[in-house]
């Protein structure tokens, strides 16, 4: 018995044929489920409302539903794909920056609002003075209160403009935020070093709408460094008291061991009012004009001439 069952066996095992070919019955459909999906859902709910759908057809004139698409072909397409908007950002573009007048007189601007909150780390006149209490003294003696807030720091500037110079340096910072001054160095018979004129770099920031700062830097530094340079004097005008009292109150400060002292920081804050404030500037409202412009004809020679110059 046994040997008769061993062949049969391998046969079974070795045969590429389904042993239980004769037996095997399928009954499953198979059906596309994406079909069910998306096309008994839209039957199933056109049944529904069959009969608000023919009603609506006898009231517009249509034969029967098929001619009620048609009609409204263009507003179901507008509904299913509706239009994309042409611009990729939801919200407006931002206004454009406000522009700097050029026609409106210096006596006639309005200075900035007392109120307006100055940028984060930004230094205003309150972090000086109490601006309430300031308010009602005369100009006078804020100016002495002033000065003595930077009497004993030996390396501060600190001053007070009138209100119609400053509205005049403000309006020529706008239009000429850049520019070189010259600072006469004498001959030092110690050093035997003859007499010698050095060029600086000034840069006007406002970084609030009541705070206007000066960078003074060696324009050869600047030349080599440039953004990265290190200014050695810093002058800033706060203006918060200009529309009540008349005066804006002028603050800064050098650096020591870069190479300019107190005296030669308090000449090129005076020079800078020279070629920015003056009513009728001539010949420095020209070389503001040439620097700014990249004009050839500008020359060092006028510049020292203009900045030496009284008044």
């Amino acid at each position: 018995m046994a040997a008769m069952r061993a062949p049969t066996i391998r046969n079974i095992i070795t045969s590429s044929e389904p042993c239980l070919r004769g037996t095997q019955r399928r009954w499953a459909q198979v059906h596309d489920v994406r079909f069910l999906a998306t096309h008994r859902e839209p039957d199933r709910i056109m049944e529904k409302y069959r009969q608000k759908l023919d009603q609506k057809a006898k009231e517009i004139g249509v034969k029967d539903v098929a001619e009620l698409k048609q009609v409204f072909a263009a507003k179901i397409q507008h509904v299913k794909n509706p239009p994309v908007p042409t611009s990729a950002s939801p919200f407006p573009p931002p206004p454009p920056a406000p522009r700097i007048p050029s026609d409106i007189p210096p006596s006639q601007q309005q200075p900035p609002a007392r109120g307006a909150k100055p940028p984060p780390g930004i230094k205003t006149l309150s972090a000086f003075l109490d601006v309430p209490k300031t308010l009602a003294l005369p100009p006078s003696e804020i100016a002495s209160i002033w000065r003595l807030r930077h009497a004993f720091s030996p390396n501060s500037l600190c001053g007070t403009v009138p209100a119609a110079t400053y509205a005049r340096m403000l309006l020529t910072a706008h239009k000429h935020p850049q520019f070189i001054l010259p600072l006469p160095r004498p001959a030092d018979p110690a050093t035997s070093t003859s007499a010698t004129t050095e060029i600086h770099f000034l840069q006007w920031t406002f970084p609030s709408p009541n705070t206007a700062t000066v960078l003074f830097t060696h324009l050869a530094e600047y030349k080599l460094r440039g953004e990265y340079s290190q200014p050695h004097t810093t002058v800033t005008h706060h203006a918060e008291l200009a529309g009540e009292k008349g005066v804006v109150l002028l603050q800064g400060n050098v650096l020591e061991g870069r190479g300019v002292s107190v005296d030669e920081g308090r000449w090129l804050v005076m020079c800078l009012q020279k070629f920015y404030g003056w009513e009728n500037r001539g010949e420095r409202g020209k070389l503001l004009e040439q620097f700014s412009g990249g004009d050839g004809n500008f020359r060092l020679e006028r510049l020292v001439e203009e900045a030496e110059r009284v008044p």
